[in-house]
């Protein structure tokens, strides 16, 4: 049996540093990406107007900022908490 590889299909922004995640295996969550905005590339999405302009790279096949950031799907699929 051959692994499926992950594909955000749609992210929606919800709060603070929080994003809902659909996935092209029907699993969606939410990921709470406050923990990872360190450093020269992720450190500027603290700015949450610019966090909140994230966007589905159809190619990557994720989510991606204008500034070159760009966070995994399967680091997003392992963290996200399933809305209750």
């Amino acid at each position: 049996m051959t692994a499926m590889i992950l594909h955000v299909k749609k992210a929606t922004y919800l709060h603070d540093y929080t994003i809902r995640i659909s996935f092209n295996d029907g699993a969606e969550g939410d990921v709470d990406l406050s923990g990872e905005l360190d450093g020269e590339i992720f450190g500027p999405l603290r700015d949450i107007r610019r966090f909140k302009s994230f966007k589905v790279d159809p190619e990557m096949q994720t989510i991606v900022w204008d500034n070159g950031a760009d966070i995994a799907p399967e680091f997003l699929y392992e963290n996200m908490k399933i809305p209750v």
